[in-house]
């Protein structure tokens, strides 16, 4: 007989369970239920504030671009602009400076852009090319010097040559049109010449033990190459080609200069003078500056500088090689230029 005050017997609801039953789900603590619910919050909180991150850095990205592209326009328009038409007298300026190539800021398109400006302005009654240049591109020099001949007739204004540290070379074949030079006592004037210049490392492969091999079509195709030996027929060739680029500008000079040259045996023989040397061998005129030449020759001592540069826009679209940027700004200065 089973004592009623067992206390260690177990339940029967507990005794009818069988052994593969699930065990009760835990009951989770308030304080952890409230801490997982405010997890999640923060969580979503801090998703959306990074999406607002991201929308805002790529405005801003936005906006910084249109700024930039607002500041390419403004440079193009207005910095870069040529001086305005103006009505009182004055002398104008355009300014050959460093060396004459087609990617340079003394290229034919730049400066003849300038000159035809200068010249249109109905108040300038001269144009002053100021010079300080060593030479270059004898084809953007001819071109130059073509029109200054035509804008000269075109628009019956003279047109002077004023140099200061150099005129050599290229720079010398723009000269020779103006009407007259005028130098400085210690300038560098003259190199009436033509060259070719380049390296020949044959030699030094032959000692290395290197062997060239370059294939071309035609068997002169590489005869300039600095690797391959130059053969007698490629030298008189390219001898014949500057000399006659050399009589191309010895008769450029003797038709800008005039019975005023004193020819002497070396006076084409690509040497070059001081000013005053210069003026004695009728290569120049006289001694002067820009403010002198103003003053006492054009007789309007104002001088307005009407030269093209490259403005800080254009530097920028070069200096990251955006070449689709850099046709853009191109294209805006030629609408702008329709416009004026």
């Amino acid at each position: 007989m089973q004592d009623p005050q067992d206390s260690t017997s177990a339940p029967a609801s507990a005794q009818a369970l069988p052994d593969s039953a699930p065990a009760p789900a835990p009951v989770l603590n308030p304080v952890d239920e409230n801490w997982a619910r405010q997890t999640l919050v923060d969580l979503a909180f801090a998703n959306l504030k990074e999406q607002q991150s991201q929308r805002r850095w790529k405005m801003g990205m936005r906006l910084a671009w249109l700024l930039f592209l607002g500041f390419v326009v403004w440079q193009v328009f207005s910095l870069n602009s040529p001086a305005t038409h103006t009505s009182f007298p004055h002398t104008a300026l355009v300014t050959i400076q460093g060396e004459i190539g087609p990617d340079t800021e003394a290229s034919a398109e730049n400066v003849m852009s300038s000159m035809r400006t200068a010249l249109e302005d109905p108040g300038s009654r001269a144009l002053i090319l100021l010079i300080n240049s060593p030479g270059g591109s004898p084809v953007q020099a001819g071109l130059i010097n073509d029109e200054v001949t035509r804008l000269r007739a075109l628009h019956n204004k003279p047109i002077y040559a004023v140099v200061e540290e150099s005129c050599a070379s290229a720079a010398y074949y723009i000269a020779a049109a103006a009407d007259q030079i005028y130098v400085d006592k210690a300038s560098l004037v003259g190199s009436i010449g033509v060259l070719m210049d380049g390296f020949g490392f044959t030699g030094l492969m032959d000692k290395l033990g290197v062997e060239r091999r370059l294939m071309t079509a035609g068997e002169n195709k590489g005869f300039l190459d600095p690797f391959s030996p130059q053969t007698e027929p490629q030298r008189q060739h390219a001898q014949t080609m500057l000399n006659q680029i050399h009589t191309q500008f010895i008769d450029v000079v003797k038709k800008g200069r005039g019975d005023r040259l004193k020819e002497t045996p070396e006076l084409y023989s690509g040497l070059f003078w001081s000013g005053q040397q210069a003026v004695d061998l009728g290569l120049a005129d006289s001694l002067g500056s820009i403010d002198g030449v103003a003053r006492e020759v054009v007789k309007a001592p104002d001088v307005i500088d009407y030269t093209q540069r490259e403005n800080v826009a254009e530097r920028l679209v070069k200096r990251f090689g955006v070449a689709v940027g850099e046709g853009s700004v191109r294209a805006m200065r030629t609408v702008g230029a329709g416009l004026r």
